[in-house]
């Protein structure tokens, strides 16, 4: 229990800052009249127009799926790296034919990719 009491202390020390600062706000707060114009929402001084969520294309999301993809790559990648000669001395070469089949997947995902045309904006 002694190892918890600085994490203790400091959510204590969050929630009262959060409670503090939220009850001073609602009790010197000005409030004022509410009309439809400060209701409506706020588009960086223009009048909002549109529905209220836009569509976003197919190719966001795939985008952004390669984002993951490569992004979940080099996760596993950068602690091989940096760890690969200490681990080639204990396990042999298992570890890079182990890396090599990882990265022949990720190639092979990233080639089909280019030919379906997803990284191509020029493209519909």
């Amino acid at each position: 229990m002694k190892d918890f009491l600085p994490i203790l202390i400091q959510v204590g020390i969050v929630l009262g800052f959060g409670i503090t600062t939220l009850l001073i706000s609602v009790l010197l707060g000005k409030s004022a009249k509410r009309t439809p114009m400060k209701d409506s929402a706020y588009e960086c001084g223009m009048v909002p127009q549109g529905e209220a969520q836009p569509r976003f294309s197919v190719k966001f999301y795939l985008v952004a799926m390669l984002f993951i993809l490569f992004d979940i790559e080099v996760v596993f990648l950068y602690p091989w790296g940096v760890n690969f000669t200490a681990m080639l001395k204990a396990h042999g070469t298992v570890i890079f034919w182990g890396m090599a089949g990882f990265l022949s997947l990720v190639t092979v995902g990233y080639v089909y990719a280019i030919r379906k045309g997803v990284l191509d904006w020029k493209k519909g």
